[in-house]
């Protein structure tokens, strides 16, 4: 048969990554070649690496780099296709631009937890051997050339064999076929020099699938190792999950979200700023092990936090009443609330979700005595317009689960064990309400789920007392507006059928300002439109944002 220029496909991967596995399946093809390794022998001349075969392999195969891209990897050939596999390692600088520049590329990844647990067969296990920092490397280079390349994740392919390698080939514009999810077991003539001390488990296996239901034990000795690693396998499996065409077809499509600007966030966690997918905190963290944090809501207006010393003012209060040990400082705290808007643009119509968790335990368990690194700040902004219908009014019904009793958990304390108003707020969602109120154990209205709740009954204002729940900033900026207005104002015991017989009826909060309520069980609030004195209070709110606040510090 005569020689013809061949289309090179060049897998790259890190040791144990089943990448013989694909070299088998794709030897298999009618249409395609395959080449083990062939830089293999330039990498050790050039490295001086000791391997148990190294006299051999340098004696036997070609360790002229140069000369193996341009005659061996791009000589003619008498297939359609040449599949070369390579270890990451092996892209050494003063190889030809070629190898990378011409051919198909695509990478192959594994979990760093699985190649470790089996590594030390032959060599000793290090960074430098693993090569993912090589993958990333590689990965970036050829992004650069326009050429960005596949990536095919091994628990995919245990997984799903034959979708995954569909995947592949579609990704690299080459026709499947069903002849590479199988081979025969053994060694295969197409092996390198260095088969009998790598592919022992390879010569059992006869396809992709694994036979292990569980994994290896880790060894301990590789923790730093696996440390160093997983970064760089999760930066790859991320872009894995985005441009494979076998992950494509997996994957849900993403919900969408409320606020799509809100998509590429900068989050405060800790003493930093992070993405907001890999803004998270440790399962060791307070707030994981038993909500055990404090929190606080705070909007922007106009290139300025309202509030913002009142706000911070009740999160050390909730801190100290649960007994936090080494709180931040507020300077520290407002540094890190101004760098998180700043960073993010975010000057007026944003909201602020102030986390203080108690900190990270040494163990996992109820008592603080394993908190022993410190609180932990998160710093959530958002762009986010008043969350309720502001302009019309929303509906709201009663819920049955009450509102905490200050004799089991005081809401005075803004801490994070909401389970108590998110049962509320299902009960809201399931009768399609925008809310529900809450309940005292009295019977007493307390508040909403999440606001705190005003009523008008022949120009009267009232609210209920603040015993059973959280005495907002909100709450005690509208009771002042109530004032100045020259309406009268009593805070007193408020019971359900009061409410249902209101003029008016509104609530307030950081997140949704003041909204009106225009019917509550199914009873109609006045005539079922926004009160004259809702909206009067509203307007004068909207005239207090607009000029108070602590101004976001300017940046050139």
């Amino acid at each position: 048969m005569a020689e013809k220029e061949v289309e090179v496909i060049h897998s790259w991967s890190a040791p144990r990554s089943l990448s013989t596995s694909l070299l088998y399946s794709f030897a298999q093809r009618d249409d395609t070649e395959v080449l083990d390794e062939p830089l293999y022998a330039h990498f050790l001349k050039v490295t001086g690496i000791e391997r148990p075969y190294r006299e051999e392999l340098l004696a036997k195969m070609d360790s002229d780099g140069d000369r193996v891209v341009k005659e061996v990897i791009y000589g003619p050939g008498e297939k359609t296709y040449r599949y070369c596999k390579h270890m990451a390692k092996f892209h050494l600088p003063g190889l030809p631009s070629d190898l990378m520049k011409k051919g198909k590329h695509f990478l192959i990844i594994r979990n760093p937890i699985d190649v470790l647990a089996s590594f030390n067969k032959v060599q000793t296990a290090s960074f430098f051997e693993l090569g993912l920092a090589e993958m990333v490397k590689i990965f970036s280079e050829l992004c650069e050339i326009g050429k960005p390349p596949a990536i095919i994740d091994v628990a995919d392919l245990q997984k799903e064999p034959e979708a995954a390698l569909r995947g592949l080939c579609e990704d690299l514009g080459i026709p499947f076929q069903s002849s590479m999810l199988t081979w025969e077991a053994g060694p295969n003539p197409i092996d390198g020099i260095w088969a009998p001390w790598w592919y022992k488990s390879v010569h059992k296996s006869t396809s992709f699938k694994s036979t292990r239901e569980y994994p290896l034990p880790f060894p301990s000795e590789h923790y730093d190792v696996l440390e160093q690693s997983l970064p760089f396998y999760n930066l790859l499996r991320s872009f894995a999950k985005r441009t494979s065409s076998f992950r494509k077809s997996l994957s849900s499509p993403l919900p969408s979200l409320p606020v799509p600007a809100n998509e590429k966030l900068l989050v405060w966690v800790g003493d930093e700023l992070m993405t907001r997918e890999s803004a998270k905190v440790s399962v060791f963290d307070s707030v994981v092990q038993g909500g055990d944090a404090v929190w606080e809501g705070l909007r922007v207006y106009n290139g300025k936090l309202f509030k913002l010393d009142r706000h911070l003012d009740r999160l050390f209060d909730s801190a100290k009443a649960l007994d936090f040990k080494h709180v931040p400082e507020c300077i520290e705290i407002k540094r890190a609330i101004f760098s998180t808007l700043i960073a993010n643009g975010m000057l007026d119509n944003a909201h602020i979700r102030l986390t203080l968790t108690r900190g990270k335990k040494v163990t996992s368990g109820m008592s603080p005595e394993f908190n022993r690194y410190g609180c932990t700040l998160i710093v959530l902004a958002e762009w986010k317009p008043p969350v309720y219908d502001n302009s019309e009014g929303i509906t709201l019904v009663t819920a049955t689960t009450r509102r905490n009793s200050p004799n089991n958990l005081d809401s005075k304390i803004h801490h994070n064990n909401l389970l108590n108003n998110i049962l509320a707020k299902i009960e809201g969602n399931l009768a399609k309400a925008g809310d529900a109120i809450m309940l005292d154990k009295d019977g007493y209205v307390s508040e909403t789920n999440a606001t705190n709740i005003f009523m008008v009954k022949k120009g009267h204002v009232s609210t209920p007392h603040a015993d059973y729940c959280l005495p907002g900033i909100t709450r005690a900026t509208v009771m002042d507006l109530v004032v100045k207005e020259n309406f009268p104002l009593s805070e007193r015991r408020i019971s359900l059928s009061e409410f249902h017989t209101a003029d008016e009826v509104w609530t307030s909060g950081t997140m949704g300002e003041l909204t009106p309520v225009v019917m509550i069980d199914g009873r109609v609030i006045g005539d079922g439109k926004v009160g004259p004195v809702t909206r009067r209070i509203q307007n004068v709110y909207k005239v207090l944002t607009a000029e108070s606040g602590e101004s976001i510090p300017h940046t050139e």
